[in-house]
């Protein structure tokens, strides 16, 4: 075994030891990675790490997915790269395949199934609220941005139509990006070379995924269509995902209940790696009617849908990353892209409490658990342990 294939094994054993250990989201991951990529084994310089993390928030896409995998392009190219993609992205879907099956066994064989889920519901409407505090702190910075987010978030929720986000990012990043002057100058390289195959990759499974859809109404392939698309689109992570998903498979295809979805995304801050993952629950569960073949179909589809746009992409921009960035309407259209993210967030906590009673109970569970996010350590791992037990202590005393 040559000295590179060794180093390419060990860079795949630290890649599932980060899928199985990193809770908490991006930006523990981004410590982690500081500490075993840059620091122990030097894969990549630090410098090198924070421009790369940049770039992957600018882009469509799982940006924590995309980052790791950006590091095994930079280590391997890109053979390891996608080796990297299924080992990170490995554990979580099993775990939220298993999760989707546990819960629809459960509702199958018991009247009152996701008891054990009472609280935690409300408690993800407070992991939502929490994050998106965080975002907004993070990405709102001026007044155009602000009455963006106000108006994004007004939209989408009296326009709660999948179709009406792309729509939304596309008109907030031109209207920020008109003010490109506002970006400091640097020399910029007139001489752009881009290499379009990843681009072309991913635009054209797009096409081929909406037009075979359209013309067969597979449901497999629909399902893949929808979650590519959903992974094209979104901008800021994990969070701003949620919203998608809730219309989309929630209200307008009613594939799911409010109630499975809220558990869903609750046990996904429960476990280890990509954010993206309740992608996968879902999926698993809009396939239920098939069987078990079709909880795991369903799982897979949605993982590869939602989880292959934001690679292309990064594939695609990486190589060309260093002269786009020096492009100032390229900077100044992602003020307005964020400020759309940040509105469709706040939009996206609401729509997802409107479902649920409107008691002291669930009140109380919400501010109790962006509390305890907010001025605590408390990973989410025990909290959503701590809504867990109580609920089954809950539903065995009624």
């Amino acid at each position: 075994m040559s000295i590179r294939t060794i180093r390419y094994v060990v860079f795949l054993k630290d890649a599932l030891t980060l899928s199985l250990t990193s809770f908490g989201g991006p930006q523990v991951l981004l410590a982690m990675l500081l500490e075993l990529m840059v620091t122990k084994r030097r894969y990549i310089q630090e410098e090198e790490l924070w421009e790369l993390n940049a770039l992957c928030t600018m882009l469509p896409g799982p940006s924590a997915t995309q980052l790791i995998c950006a590091i095994g392009f930079r280590v391997g190219g890109p053979r390891l790269a996608y080796l990297t993609l299924i080992v990170w992205i490995l554990p979580a879907t099993v775990a939220m395949i298993f999760a989707a099956i546990l819960i629809h066994f459960l509702q199958e064989n018991s009247p009152n199934a996701l008891g054990f889920a009472k609280y935690i519901q409300p408690m993800a409407i407070g992991f939502l609220i929490f994050a998106a505090q965080k975002t907004i702190q993070k990405m709102i910075k001026t007044p155009e941005a602000t009455v963006l987010l106000l108006l994004s978030a007004f939209v989408s929720f009296f326009y709660s139509s999948p179709y009406i986000f792309p729509i939304l990012l596309l008109l907030g990043g031109l209207s920020t990006s008109l003010k490109y002057k506002n970006q400091p100058k640097v020399e910029e390289d007139k001489s752009l070379h881009v290499k379009w195959s990843n681009f072309y990759l991913w635009g054209g499974v797009l096409m081929l995924a909406a037009l075979g859809g359209a013309l067969t109404k597979y449901q497999p392939l629909l399902l893949f269509e929808n979650f590519y698309r959903n992974g094209s689109l979104i901008f800021g992570g994990g969070q701003v995902l949620i919203p998608y998903l809730y219309t989309e498979f929630v209200e307008f295809k009613q594939f799911l209940s409010s109630e499975e979805f809220l558990t869903g995304y609750a046990l996904s801050k429960g476990i280890p790696g990509p954010t993206f993952s309740i992608s996968t629950y879902i999926g698993a569960l809009s396939m239920r009617e098939f069987g078990l073949l079709g909880f795991v179909v369903g799982g897979l589809i949605a993982t590869a849908g939602i989880f292959l746009p934001g690679i292309f992409l990064i594939f695609f921009v990486i190589r060309f990353w260093d002269q786009l960035k020096l492009y100032r309407p390229v900077r100044a259209a992602l003020e307005g892209i964020n400020a759309v993210s940040c509105g469709m967030l706040i939009a996206a906590a609401y729509l997802l409490f409107e479902p649920l009673e409107a008691n002291a109970l669930n009140i109380f569970f919400i501010l109790g658990t962006y509390s305890l996010l907010q001025f605590t350590k408390i990973s989410s791992v025990y909290i959503i342990t701590g809504g867990i037990v109580l609920g089954i202590l809950g539903q065995s005393l009624a």
